[in-house]
């Protein structure tokens, strides 16, 4: 069976890092009359779903853009759900982490975070540090266009005159992994939003309509599918 005609999983090309701009949580709510806030929660449902189906699976590193910079601009009290529920979840789940050797780390400037979220934060990245399995990135108050300034800021600091793309990707908060081979974003919308648009270069875009609190294990499946049936050819010929 020729590659464009692929219908299930080949297991021998899957995708090592995969990323997710987790969008349509309200969207989802408004549609059943409920509050946004209810969006948020079953958000954390899909992801909880897709961490442990993308571990079943065999991927490798997982990101979730979980608060963006600019999502400051949402209403207070949205603002501060986000974040309750952000620490309610790693406080639930960090022994849980620890047990299904789930590395996690987070991604952003955590530093204007609510203290206890930065407590939580800290103290589920120490307890999973040594997991060696799926590596878990919680992209919090993360905006991309930050992250390369900030770069750009060190690198002066550090008086360095010629840069390379070497010398860049080690400023970056992502200098340890790979680039994400597949970013998904739900919702039906078709831009990025200020996600990983240094790291982005060569992903594979995919861009499924459902909100994500619908998005479940056989989208997900669907999407590896679809990243299968692309040809990289990362500017080269093949």
């Amino acid at each position: 069976m020729g590659i464009f005609k692929q219908k299930k999983i080949d297991y021998q090309r899957l995708p090592e890092h995969i990323a997710f701009i987790m969008d349509g949580n309200g969207r989802w709510a408004k549609k059943r009359g409920l509050a946004r806030t209810v969006g948020h929660k079953n958000g954390v449902v899909s992801l909880e779903k897709i961490v442990s189906h993308a571990k079943k699976l065999g991927i490798k590193t997982l990101s979730f853009y979980a608060f963006s910079t600019e999502n400051w601009n949402r209403p207070k009290d949205e603002v501060e759900y986000i974040f309750s529920l952000i620490n309610e979840y790693f406080a639930k789940n960090k022994e849980r982490f620890v047990k299904s050797n789930i590395k996690l780390r987070c991604i952003g400037d955590t530093s204007k975070l609510p203290e206890d979220l930065q407590k939580t934060i800290a103290e589920v990245e120490s307890l999973s540090k040594d997991n060696d399995g799926i590596l878990v990135n919680a992209c919090i108050n993360y905006g991309s266009r930050v992250e390369i300034i900030k770069a750009i800021n060190h690198i002066i600091a550090d008086g360095i005159k010629t840069v390379d793309e070497d010398i860049f990707r080690k400023y970056l908060q992502t200098n340890d992994i790979v680039d994400p081979d597949l970013i998904v974003r739900t919702s039906g919308e078709y831009r990025l939003s200020n996600f990983m648009l240094y790291q982005c270069a060569y992903s594979e875009l995919y861009f499924p309509k459902k909100y994500w609190p619908d998005f479940n294990e056989k989208d997900l499946e669907k999407a590896i599918v679809e990243y299968q049936r692309r040809n990289r050819r990362f500017g080269g010929l093949k």
